[in-house]
């Protein structure tokens, strides 16, 4: 799946806001190596490096055009091209820290305990997800690529994203290897430009996997019919319109 880091970067600031609220509860005081694993454009890099500048900080993601923007953001920083599935460290950091990367790996049972096996005693693993398939906005994309015209191709994106694992089973999953398990969710409330800055949010996100299987002119149509289903879950007043986004947190520090 291919990204655009500046279509993601469009909305740059509310898209931190949850990361500067993970990053907040973050117990550590100074950390000796931390890494932002699927650090996108950089922005949650950025707030890394801010936080602990004695720390050496390192961005990776699987996105070449998100690892290319990352570092001209951050000459100083060190960014590596690789999977989150596939990424081994080759020193123990201090914090592990995914900000909006999670959920598009499968299988959290073994993710998580996995990357907390790859945290360096008394050190954290930090996560925040999106928690939103059940928002209008996700809705709408599962029964538009149901739509006979495109579902052959769009299967698999369909199935991209599985819902999140229960809080406390994830919490029982991790708590015997830590002396504390920090779970919480919010919802944000983004006020966008009306239903058309809602559409352009998507598709720098969740909208990707559709719009990669589809031609240009099918993907026109595809975001055609997408806004068309979810205007009336977003009224606008005064050209503006509420984005509820609900996201999960887990701060879990290690024994």
């Amino acid at each position: 799946m291919g990204w655009s880091a500046a279509q993601y970067s469009r909305f740059l600031d509310d898209r931190t806001r949850p990361a500067r609220d993970l990053l907040h509860a973050v117990p550590l005081e100074a950390p000796g190596q931390v890494v932002d694993l699927g650090c996108g454009p950089g922005n949650s890099t950025a707030l890394l490096v801010e936080r602990f500048p004695e720390a050496q900080v390192i961005g990776l993601d699987s996105d070449p055009d998100m690892i290319a923007t990352a570092q001209r953001n951050l000459p100083e920083c060190r960014f590596e091209m690789t999977r989150i599935e596939d990424w081994l460290p080759e020193v123990l950091p201090d914090l592990i820290f995914a900000n909006a990367s999670l959920q598009w790996v499968d299988d959290h049972e073994t993710l998580f305990p996995h990357l907390l096996d790859l945290v360096a005693p008394g050190g954290a693993l930090a996560v925040q997800m999106p928690d939103n398939l059940d928002e209008p906005s996700h809705r709408a994309m599962r029964e538009v690529a149901s739509h006979p015209r495109w579902s052959a191709r769009l299967v698999q994106a369909n199935a991209r994203r599985q819902p999140l694992i229960p809080a406390h089973r994830l919490h029982a999953l991790l708590r015997p290897l830590c002396t504390k398990v920090d779970v919480w969710r919010t919802i944000y409330h983004f006020e966008l430009a009306g239903v058309d800055a809602i559409v352009e949010w998507f598709k720098g996100s969740a909208l990707r996997p559709y719009l990669e299987a589809l031609t240009e002119e099918e993907g026109r149509q595809f975001l055609l019919t997408y806004r068309e289903e979810i205007a009336p879950f977003y009224p606008e007043c005064d050209g503006r319109a509420l984005l509820a986004f609900p996201r999960f947190f887990l701060v879990a520090s290690r024994a």
